[in-house]
């Protein structure tokens, strides 16, 4: 019932997505067949793709009436996105609400404090990739403590600093990319550092592999959600405390559209509440699957689709099963798997600690096998840093040459 008046939004709203220059020529048909769009639709002819006869951005900018922020740039060139003024946070709220016990501690902590540790950007709202103060990265109830790119070269006294800024900043929460992450924890192990304010973490930003879960809950002890969404779409889905992730009704309309025959196909969204930049039916770049139950439905998020590999027969196979071979190992901090045009495959990774010996290792290398079905034993390498995208972000799966 909930979908049905979900739907019935849509078809309201669509008079209004109408009057976008965006959407104007493909108006008169049924929402269904509207066409699937990209982010090069977003960024053609932008802001007048979106911005009505008259409207000048300089001029919205100027009196407050909107924010432009940018998306990272790790699957294609950065695009401009434009939010009404505080929708950001509005939506943020809706959705953090899909997990009870979140609930619960935001409405014990109204101001909550975070403490936000992801790849370094410069957007609209704050520019923190340059060394700034501690000043400078504070904005409003969320501080900025990581300013580097690449998590692996940072130093004993970088990571000192950031520690000692959120012991002070006495945080309810972290914001955390999951590999820059797990890597500030193990300095915090190496020295014993605990954050006793921290009632929970949020890991979002790019895919949450099991290696990084498992050391994030192993040194901060608290409970760990994976937060998913994008710069442009806003937040679309959160785990909830039994770990599925729940979608928020109120916020996006979803679609699976082009599903293979397990149900895993591209995850499109049309979003409801940004009336300054609707996005109709837009393909976000993310493999999903859906879940329905006879009371629930929940989503599987499969990572991104230009990250899936190929097994010998030409099946697809994406980050999250990958990933899932990994469940039981211990000693890896973060991996990637690289692909040849052949098929063959070349694992590196850092590890935890201890890095795995030669029978878990083996045990892994067998279970990837089997999915994937090489010519070929996978090769194995242990490395003391992985390169990220320019973005700032990872990839645990990639193809050569994709």
């Amino acid at each position: 019932m909930r979908e049905a008046a979900q739907l019935a939004r849509v078809e309201k709203l669509l008079s209004l997505w109408c009057r976008v220059p965006l959407y104007r020529a493909a108006c008169g048909n049924e929402f269904s067949r509207l066409p699937l769009i990209g982010k090069r639709e977003l960024r053609e002819n932008f802001p007048h793709n979106f911005l009505s006869t008259g409207q000048n951005l300089d001029a919205l900018l100027a009196n407050k009436s909107v924010e432009l922020e940018h998306t990272s740039g790790s699957s294609e060139e950065r695009t401009a996105v434009l939010f009404g003024r505080g929708w950001w946070n509005e939506q943020e709220a809706r959705v953090l609400r899909l997990n009870r016990f979140v609930a619960q501690v935001l409405d014990k902590n109204p101001r909550a404090r975070r403490a936000t540790l992801v790849p370094p950007v410069c957007n609209g709202l704050v520019c923190f990739s340059n060394f700034t103060s501690k000043t400078a990265r504070t904005v409003d109830t969320t501080l900025f403590v990581n300013q580097a790119r690449i998590p692996f070269l940072l130093t004993e006294d970088e990571f000192a600093r950031m520690a000692e800024e959120i012991l002070e900043w006495s945080p309810v929460f972290l914001d955390l990319d999951p590999v820059h992450g797990a890597w500030f924890a193990l300095y915090c192990e190496r020295h014993g550092i605990k954050f006793p304010s921290v009632k929970f973490i949020l890991c979002s930003y790019e895919f949450v592999s099991v290696v990084h879960r498992k050391i994030l809950q192993r040194v901060f002890g608290a409970p760990i959600f994976n937060f998913y969404g994008s710069t442009e779409t806003g937040h679309l889905l959160m785990e909830n405390e039994r770990g599925e992730m729940k979608a928020s009704l109120e916020n996006v309309f979803y679609e699976i559209v082009e599903p293979d025959e397990r149900g895993v196909g591209d995850l499109v969204v049309t979003t409801l509440t940004n009336e300054v930049m609707p996005l109709v039916r837009y393909r976000i770049g993310d493999l999903a699957e859906r879940c329905d139950e006879p009371y629930a439905t929940n989503y599987l998020v499969h990572g991104r689709s230009r990250d899936t590999l190929l097994r010998r027969d030409g099946r697809r196979v994406t980050t999250l099963e990958i990933d899932r071979c990994f469940g039981g190992v211990n000693g890896i901090t973060h991996y990637q798997l690289r692909q040849d045009d052949a098929g063959d495959c070349d694992l590196k990774f850092l590890p935890d600690r201890q890095a795995p010996g030669a029978e878990e290792l083996n045990g892994l290398t067998e279970k990837v096998e089997n999915l994937l079905q090489p010519k070929n034993k996978i090769a194995v390498s242990v490395v003391g840093k992985l390169p990220p995208l320019t973005s700032g972000k990872f990839r645990l799966t990639c193809r050569a040459g994709n």
